[in-house]
Formats: structure tokens, sequence, C-alpha cells
């Protein structure tokens, strides 16, 4: 079994927020893939699925976001779920806005919902690190990632959750980098004319 960790934090109060883009993003997976409707479960809201004929959990910790390692870490506990089959989709402010990279394990960078997943089940986890882009002083980052997005980012934005729902069955099957890339193309597809560079 792999689990789908989006983080954010519940209500309507921060449904658009940049910091709830990881809740954005594995609701794009639940309805393209037409996992089961939301249900309660590890002070979470729950989905369940298959991709590529995989099972697969999807979390929306309802804890708030400082608190998201609760609701992992007792759905990792109670499925004895391997910790390189649970990926946290969640905001990134070193990345530009719609930039993705996926990486097992590190450090929390001053997040948050990472720092109280690590502290839960370690921290030898993938993360899927969706970029929001930095305001540029230190003093400015809570109102940027607490701020909604502006209505300019919603193409951007539809395209980053397209490409991740439509490549997610290439982390199921381990192929991290190339689902990274496959994301990366769905955001800026080559230009039809582009000619292949030729190679000896």
């Amino acid at each position: 079994m792999f689990l789908f960790a989006g983080l954010g934090n519940p209500g309507a109060k921060y449904a658009h927020n940049r910091h709830n883009i990881g809740f954005m993003a594995v609701d794009e997976i639940v309805r393209r893939h037409s996992f089961s409707a939301w249900r309660k479960k590890f002070h979470a809201d729950m989905s369940e699925g298959t991709c590529n004929g995989k099972r697969v959990l999807v979390l929306k910790p309802q804890t708030y976001m400082n608190e998201s390692g609760r609701a992992v870490g007792e759905a990792v506990r109670f499925h004895n779920i391997d910790l390189e089959k649970v990926y946290v989709f969640y905001d990134e402010l070193d990345l530009e806005p719609g930039k993705l990279r996926v990486k097992l394990g590190g450090g929390a960078a001053g997040h948050n919902g990472i720092r109280s997943i690590s502290a839960h089940i370690g921290p030898d986890y993938k993360r899927v690190r969706l970029g929001i882009g930095h305001p540029g002083v230190k003093e400015l980052v809570q109102p940027h990632v607490l701020g909604d997005f502006a209505k300019s980012d919603k193409i951007w934005l539809a395209k980053l959750f397209e490409g991740v729902a439509e490549n997610v069955g290439l982390l199921v099957d381990g192929e991290d980098g190339k689902f990274q890339s496959k994301v990366a193309l769905a955001l800026k597809p080559p230009r039809p004319n582009a000619k292949m560079k030729e190679t000896d």
C-alpha cells in the first residue's frame, strides 16, 4: 500500500491559501482516478483507490498544519506502510511557482507540517515539493503562505495539478524522476515546431 498525504489547514478560511497546495494536489488525484468518497479516519479526511493496480490511501490531515504528523503517523502504523511508499505533497517556498521536485528524506527547512511528520515517523519518506515561490524577505513569509493564490495563478495551478494527477502512477511504479519530468512537461510543453537536437 502507498500513502499520499496532502498538507494544508482545514476549513473554508484556508481553502485557497498557498499553504494548502498539498490539499489541492491530492484532491485532483482523487477526482481524476475516481477514488472513494472522503471519510473521516486517522484525524484526517481519507480516500482510497488504486493506481496502476496498487492500493493507494490518500490523507488530508485535519489537525492543522503543525500537527500533520498525528494523522500520517496513525495511518502508517495502522497499515504498516513502508516509509519509501509514503509521499507527502506540500508547499515549497524555495521553488518557483509551478516547479515540482521529488526527494527522499531530508530536513524540514522550516516547514511545520514536515517537521511534525518527521517527528512521528522519522525523515525517510518521500517529499513532493510544490513550488509557491518566496516573497523575498523573511517577514513576509507567513502572510505569503497563508495568503490566497492570485487569480492569475489559476492557469499554472490547473496545469500543475493536471500533470500531477495524470502521471501519479509513475510514483507507485518507483519512477520518481520520470514523474518529475512529466509534470514539468505538462507545465511547459515543447513547441510543436521545435527541432530535436541531433546526437552523434
